[in-house]
């Protein structure tokens, strides 16, 4: 093969990457990740829902895992680490299709919105925290007693 033809093949190649990447680059920048953290019964569904209708975004969060086909609630505590990886993939393939996401979660703890950050950052994402405290009645019945171990948790 000729080295015109090799090297035209070659640039080619290049082009069409940068022309991918800078497409890729384009959409993530329209696409933004809400993080609502708070207690349960703090507000959190009732600002993600909010905000998933002004914003034309999705919206998840752990607790729709456990809903059943009726839209009833039946929560299961051996699946609390599958509900929160499925609400995790969830987030990560609609904003890989270049949709904004709301996720509402407790977020007691740091760490709890480190793969949500770190998948963000390598996609250049811009994630938006908000926390919400104001206290109505958990919707779930979560027992008062975990809710204050989860308050005594908190990290600002």
């Amino acid at each position: 093969m000729p080295l015109q033809l090799v090297l035209a093949v070659f640039f080619i190649k290049i082009a069409y990457s940068l022309w991918v990447f800078h497409c890729k680059t384009l959409t993530m920048s329209n696409v933004k990740l809400f993080l609502i953290r708070g207690l349960p019964g703090s507000g959190k569904t009732t600002l993600a829902k909010k905000l998933s209708k002004q914003l034309k975004a999705k919206h998840f969060e752990a607790d729709m895992y456990f809903e059943n086909e009726s839209g009833e609630y039946v929560f299961d505590g051996t699946k609390l680490a599958k509900a929160h990886e499925w609400c995790f993939q969830q987030t990560c393939m609609w904003l890989r299709r270049g949709k904004s996401v709301i996720v509402s979660n407790t977020f007691v703890r740091h760490w709890e919105m480190t793969q949500y950050a770190e998948f963000c950052r390598m996609n250049g994402i811009e994630v938006e925290v908000r926390v919400c405290r104001c206290e109505y009645q958990s919707v779930h019945d979560v027992p008062l007693a975990t809710i204050e171990n989860m308050r005594r948790q908190w990290q600002e």
